[in-house]
Formats: structure tokens, sequence, C-alpha cells
């Protein structure tokens, strides 16, 4: 009878105690600006397809910092304004980060806008050092099929942007994924020294795969919500789940 007891309670324990890096990590419903770092980012909250989140843009500061950019009539050359919403409190290296997200050109964008949108992570103070992956939702349903290619991206600026990353090694920093633009999409960044996997909606099989990660197996910074000038943003439900190690 005793032993019968201590079964029982023994299960009830393990069913009701949460799982121990479950309850580690970080929960971030991403319904207020409240807790963020904005660098040239306005944020404010919206409702995407019946879901709360929050709605990125491009500042007013960072429209005129882009305006007084004058671009270089080289395809070697990109203007870059980093658009970051930053985690604040919050030092990542390896684990795991989770979220939804949804990105579409904005009103007026250029010819070449994606609706770029997706997560960096180990960024370094200076808002400019960073690694990224992120998604071209208009890329998913293209006609084209070397657009269809490039609908993932990892990068890790300011050393290796996607221009150069596409040019030294084609094809492998980007692959293809079903996208729609406007269109809340789940993503996971599993990063692990110097190896990070992205997979796109609950697929068990990771989407982009990068073996040499550029800030190295030691690399560590803040995660932050990233997308660029023409595009019209939204975020809900980040989890940041730290490796054991580090917590």
């Amino acid at each position: 009878m005793l032993r019968s007891a201590l079964l029982v309670v023994a299960a009830l324990t393990f069913v009701l105690l949460p799982d121990r890096a479950s309850a580690q990590a970080r929960h971030y419903a991403l319904e207020s600006p409240d807790g963020l770092g904005l660098h040239n980012v306005a944020a404010e909250p919206a409702t995407l397809q019946g879901r709360k989140g929050l709605r990125l843009t491009l500042s007013e500061e960072g429209r005129r910092r882009l305006e007084s950019l004058t671009p270089e009539p080289s395809a070697q050359v990109q203007v870059r304004l980093d658009l970051l919403a930053s985690i604040e409190g919050l030092a990542f290296a390896n684990g795991v980060i989770e979220a939804e997200i949804a990105g579409a050109p904005a009103p007026g964008a250029a010819e070449g806008a994606r609706g770029f949108v997706g997560i960096a992570f180990r960024l370094q103070k200076d808002n400019q050092t960073y690694d990224a992956f992120y998604l071209r939702p208009t890329n998913g349903r293209a006609d084209d099929q070397e657009r269809r290619n490039h609908a993932t991206q990892y990068i890790s600026l300011p050393e290796w942007p996607w221009f150069r990353l596409r040019k030294e090694t084609p094809s492998k920093y980007e692959s293809y994924v079903d996208l729609v633009p406007g269109e809340w999409t789940k993503i996971k960044i599993e990063v692990r020294g110097s190896q990070a996997r992205l997979y796109v909606r609950d697929n068990e099989q990771p989407t982009l795969i990068v073996n040499d990660v550029k800030s190295g197996a030691h690399g560590k910074g803040a995660v932050a919500l990233w997308l660029e000038p023409g595009t019209v943003a939204h975020f809900r439900n980040l989890t940041v789940d730290v490796a054991p190690d580090e917590r």
C-alpha cells in the first residue's frame, strides 16, 4: 500500500512540475513596446489576422538617416540602415529562439522590397554587429524560381551582408520555403556555438543550416526583432531559451 502511494505521488509530481528547461525560457508576448530598445524603428500594438502583436516600421528618425545616405551606383555596395528592436536585459549566446513574424512591403516601398523580416541574435551594443535569419515573404510564391530560392537568408553584419555571401558562396546561406506576405509565420532558431539552424512553421527538418556562424563559437549578445526600411513587420509570442550552461 505504501509503495503504491509513493508511486502515485511521484507520478503527480512529474505531471505537475514544469520541465526544467521550459521553466527557464523567457516569453515575451510583444503586445507593447515596453522592454524594447528601439533603433531606427517605431513600434506600436497592432492586430493582424485576429492576433495581437507589435507592428514595426521605419521611424521618422530612421527615415531622416536613410535620406541622408547616398548609395554608390554599384551592385557591390548596399546602404544599410539597421532597424532593430532589442530585448532589454537579455544576453544570448546559445539556445533556442522562437517567434511568430509577418512581413510585407511598406506602402511606396521600392520595387526590390520583399517584406524583409526576421530575428537578430548576438547583437552588440553598437547595433550594427550581429547575426540574423530573415525571410523574404514575397519570394515564397514568386513565378521566378531563382527568387523562390532566396526566400530565407542568413547574414552576419557588418562583414557578411547578403550580397557578399551570395557572391562568394552562392546558395549556401539561402533557401526556399513557402511564404505569404503579411501572414503570421512561426520560426525557430537553434544556435549551438558556430552552428545555427532555422526552422519555419513546425517542420521537424530545418529550412536553412549554417555550420559556420560568423560571430564564432563564443559569440554572445542581445536578441532583437529585425526588419528593413521598406517593410511593415509584425511580431508576437517571442520565446528565448538560453542554453543550460549559460543560465
